[in-house]
């Protein structure tokens, strides 16, 4: 039984946060206790909690935002187990896939246990620089090594469990979870990969060669990324998020993490094939010229 909500928000939209002001509202009507991280706390005026006590005493959280927004609380309850629910205030609204206009039912059917918790799987990335690690990374979506400002390709060196797979030449590769599948990946002609999945999606951006296609790759297999050649400004990016320059030399290894997951609170009507259909506008009839 859930005991406290937490409630992440996006204080840099209106929306959200008026939104989060009409939930705190209903839960002292109702009786729930609702908890903020630091940020959201001094920005709405709430009792405020450090990181560490906020992640300790949540049972669950609502993510009110896009998203990205939700991208980030995943990263923030990282070695955590609080599912998230977003309601979506941003554009797509794929993660946070709640409605504003349903916001007090849906917490009602969360308070209420009336949910399914779909646990995602998480990239962990290492950076190597010599014989240290350089960088280690957490992703929901998806890692990107991608080349810099300049239009140009980049080489890199692919292997898959320590076998050589390709030479790439490209604006750079995508790797993706199934929950990423439907994100940079499908842009880049990555297919559609159901989120119960455990596996990894190889997607290559703008490759030089025809033949240069996507592959999925098993729960075991390790990705591992060698810039070659002299290029600068290549860049690893996380989520879309956050970024971290390679140099020469560099090796980036990926694999799905053994350990953690993301916890994503799923309501009846917010199943997988149910999105797909809402947001893609699949099964819907275009008209045709004529009949406009």
């Amino acid at each position: 039984m859930i005991k406290t909500l937490g409630l992440l928000v996006n204080t840099q939209k209106g929306a959200a946060l008026a939104l989060a002001e009409s939930i705190l509202r209903w839960g002292r009507e109702r009786g729930v206790n609702f908890a903020l991280p630091p940020h959201e706390s001094h920005v709405l005026g709430e009792q405020e909690t450090s990181d560490q006590e906020w992640k300790e005493m949540v049972d669950s959280a609502v993510v009110l935002g896009g998203d990205g927004t939700f991208l980030r609380a995943a990263r923030y309850v990282i070695g955590h187990d609080i599912p998230l629910y977003g309601i979506n205030v941003g554009r797509l609204g794929f993660l946070s896939c709640g409605k504003i206009e349903s916001a007090e039912e849906d917490l009602e059917k969360i308070i209420a246990g009336d949910y399914s918790i779909n646990r995602r799987p998480l990239l962990h990335g290492i950076v190597s620089r010599g014989k240290r690690h350089k960088h280690e990374v957490y992703a929901l979506n998806d890692l990107v090594v991608t080349k810099g400002p300049f239009a140009r390709m980049i080489a890199l060196d692919i292997a898959v469990s320590g076998r050589p797979l390709n030479l790439l030449h490209a604006d750079g590769i995508i790797v993706a979870t199934p929950t990423g599948s439907t994100a940079y990946s499908l842009s880049a002609g990555g297919p559609i990969v159901p989120p119960h999945l455990s596996c990894m999606i190889l997607t290559p951006i703008c490759a030089h060669t025809l033949y240069s296609r996507p592959i999925v790759l098993s729960e075991s297999d390790t990705v591992t990324i060698t810039p070659a050649g002299q290029h600068r400004e290549i860049m690893l990016t996380q989520d879309g998020q956050l970024g971290y320059e390679l140099l020469p030399g560099d090796r980036i290894s990926i694999s799905l993490d053994q350990e953690r997951t993301i916890g994503i609170i799923t309501l009846p009507e917010n199943e997988f094939f149910t999105l797909l259909q809402e947001k893609f506008q699949w099964g819907h009839r275009t008209p045709s010229i004529l009949e406009e």
